[in-house]
C-alpha cells in the first residue's frame, strides 16, 4: 500500500515538473516571438552534449550553419533559456557596444568552494574589472620581451629533443609533444619551475595539466551554461587534488623566492609585485605608478588563481593551435616551405630567433591566424545578460540572467564569409582581404573589453614552437592521422580524437 502511494506521489510530482517545464520554462522564447529549437524535458536542447555524443563547438557550429539566416536562435540549456547569436552586428553589440549589459561570462566561479576558479576568465562584475586593471600591465610588449628568453630556451630544447626521431624519420604524436613544450614554458613563467616535461612525459605537471581538460561530458555544459547546478550541489569544477597540488606549489615558490630574494623576469615575479604592493613595475622608469593601489594587493589565493588560468590557458590553447598548424602544414607542403623560407631569412638577418625577429615573421603569423580560424581553440564564447536590454535590429527584449552564446567555430567556417572554409589558406589574412570582412567574423581570442588578456603571449608562444621546429625539420602526414580530423567530445577545447601523428625528418 505504501509502495503504491509512493509510486503515485512520484508520478504526480514528475507530471507537475514536466508540465512546468513544458508550459512555463519552455515558453520563454515563444512568448517573445523568437525562432527557437523545440526542446525536450528536462535537458532542453543539450541532450547530445550531456550524453557526450558531440563536441560543444561542433554542436553549436551545426546549429549556426543550419539556422543562421534567423539572426538569433532560441535554445534551452536544461532550465536556462539560451540565445545563440548568428549575426555579426549582434555579436559586436554583445561583446563591445552594449558591454555594460553583457559583461559577465556566466561560467562557474566560486572562490570559497573552488579557489582556483576565481580567475580573470570567469570572474564577474566589479571583481573582474578590478582584477583586469591590475593584470593588464603584466602583458605589455615590454614585459613579453623580458620573458622571451624563457620561450626561446624551451623552443631550442624542443628541437633538440626531436633530433633523434627526425634522423630515424620516425612518427610523433604532435599534440603530446607541443603540450610538453607549452607546459615547460608556462610552469617556468607562472611558477618559476623547470619541469623538463619535454624529456619527461610522465612528469606530474603533464599529468595534472591533462587532468584539467579531461572531464566527464556532463561537466562541460554545466560549466558553460548552468554552473548554478554545480554550486547547488557544492561541486567544485577544479579537481580537489589539482587544487591542493597547485595551491601548495604556488605558495611554496612564493615563500622560496621571498626567503632567497630571487627575482626573475617572469609572470610569477609580476604576481608577487601585485601581492606585495598592488601594482607592477612599469616598463619605463619614466612611467608613473599607481601607489594608491597598495590598498588592494592580491592575496595568495587570488594570485594563485591568476597563475592557474595563465597555466591552463597557455598550456592548452597554444599546444592545440601549434598541433593543428603542423597538421595543416604536413598536408600543404607549399605553405610549409614558404613559412620555412621566411623563418630562415629572418633568423639569418637577426642572427638568431629573437623577439624582434619573431615579430617580423608575417607569413608565419598568417599561418597561425588561419589555423585558429579553422580550429579556434575555444570554439564557443558565452555571456550572460547583466542588465535588461532591447537588442537592436531584431527588437527583442533580453531580461537579466539570459544566457548568450556565440558559436565561434560556426562563424569561422561560414562559407559566405570564408569561401571554401575547409581549405587552409593563410592568404585570407592579407591586409586587404581582412579589411573586407566584418571585424567580428574572427574571434579566436574573443573581442571587446573581455578579449583574452594573453593574446600576444599566445601568439608568441605558438610561433616560437613552430619556428623552432620548421627551421630544422620537415613534416608529413602519417597514415594513422585522420583527414579530416574528428574532434574529441571529452574536451571543451578542440582536440583531435585520435591524436595527430606526423612523420618528422631532417631538412
Amino acid at each position: 500500500m505504501v509502495l503504491v502511494e509512493l509510486i503515485g506521489a512520484s508520478v504526480v510530482a514528475l507530471s507537475i515538473v514536466y508540465l512546468y517545464y513544458k508550459f512555463v520554462i519552455f515558453n520563454f522564447w515563444r512568448k517573445r516571438g523568437v525562432f527557437y529549437l523545440e526542446p525536450v524535458v528536462p535537458t532542453g536542447n543539450i541532450t547530445n552534449l550531456i550524453l557526450g555524443k558531440v563536441q560543444v563547438g561542433v554542436f553549436l557550429h551545426d546549429i549556426y550553419i543550419k539556422y543562421k539566416h534567423h539572426g538569433v536562435i532560441g535554445t534551452y540549456s536544461l532550465f536556462k533559456p539560451n540565445l545563440i547569436i548568428a549575426d555579426h552586428d549582434l555579436v559586436q553589440t554583445v561583446l563591445t557596444k552594449e558591454f555594460a549589459s553583457f559583461h559577465d561570462r556566466g561560467t562557474y566561479c566560486n572562490e570559497k568552494l573552488d579557489p582556483l576558479s576565481a580567475h580573470l576568465f570567469s570572474m564577474p562584475g566589479k571583481k573582474w574589472r578590478n582584477m583586469r586593471v591590475k593584470m593588464t600591465p603584466t602583458f605589455t610588449s615590454g614585459k613579453l620581451k623580458q620573458m622571451f628568453p624563457i620561450l626561446q630556451e624551451c623552443g631550442e630544447k624542443l628541437a633538440e629533443y626531436l633530433e633523434c626521431k627526425a634522423k630515424m624519420k620516425d612518427s610523433i604524436e604532435v599534440k603530446d609533444i607541443f603540450a610538453r613544450y607549452t607546459t615547460d614554458v608556462i610552469t617556468s613563467m607562472a611558477l618559476g619551475i623547470k619541469t623538463n616535461c619535454i624529456e619527461e612525459p610522465n612528469n606530474e605537471f603533464c599529468t595534472k595539466g591533462k587532468k584539467v581538460f579531461e572531464m566527464s561530458p556532463i561537466w562541460i555544459p554545466l560549466f558553460i551554461f548552468v554552473p548554478q547546478v554545480m554550486e547547488f550541489f557544492s561541486i567544485p569544477f577544479t579537481d580537489r587534488s589539482v587544487t591542493k597540488f597547485y595551491m601548495n606549489l604556488f605558495r611554496d615558490n612564493v615563500e622560496h623566492r621571498r626567503a632567497h630574494n630571487i627575482v626573475r623576469y617572469d609572470f610569477m615575479n609580476l604576481l608577487m609585485q601585485l601581492m606585495e604592493r598592488g601594482y607592477v613595475d612599469p616598463d619605463d622608469d619614466k612611467e608613473a605608478t599607481n601607489e594608491s593601489s597598495t590598498k588592494s594587493r592580491l592575496t595568495m589565493a587570488e594570485a594563485a588563481a591568476q597563475s592557474y588560468i595563465f597555466f591552463i590557458a597557455g598550456f592548452e590553447t597554444s599546444s592545440t593551435t601549434a598541433t593543428f598548424a603542423l597538421y595543416e602544414l604536413a598536408q600543404n607542403h607549399d605553405i610549409q616551405d614558404k613559412a620555412r623560407k621566411e623563418i630562415d631569412e629572418i633568423v639569418k638577418e637577426h642572427g638568431g630567433l629573437t623577439y624582434d625577429a619573431l615579430n617580423e615573421m608575417t607569413y608565419l603569423h598568417k599561418v597561425v591566424k588561419e589555423t585558429m580560424r579553422k580550429y579556434p581553440p575555444l570554439p564557443v564564447l558565452n555571456r550572460t545578460c547583466t542588465k535588461e536590454i532591447d537588442l537592436p535590429t531584431i527588437n527583442i527584449r533580453i531580461p537579466t540572467g539570459t544566457l548568450i552564446t556565440i558559436p565561434v567555430l560556426g562563424l569561422h567556417r561560414d562559407p559566405s564569409v570564408y569561401p571554401d572554409p575547409d581549405k587552409f589558406d593563410p592568404e585570407r589574412f592579407n591586409v586587404d582581404v581582412v579589411a573586407e570582412r566584418h571585424p567580428y567574423a574572427y574571434l579566436p581570442f574573443g573581442e571587446g573589453p573581455r578579449i583574452c588578456i594573453g593574446t600576444r603571449f599566445g601568439y608568441m608562444q605558438t610561433k616560437v614552437g613552430l619556428a623552432s621546429l620548421l627551421s630544422k625539420y620537415k613534416f608529413s602526414l602519417h597514415p594513422r592521422t585522420r583527414v579530416p580530423v574528428i574532434f574529441s567530445e571529452k574536451y571543451l577545447v578542440l582536440s583531435a580524437k585520435d591524436g595527430v601523428h606526423l612523420i618528422i625528418e631532417p631538412r
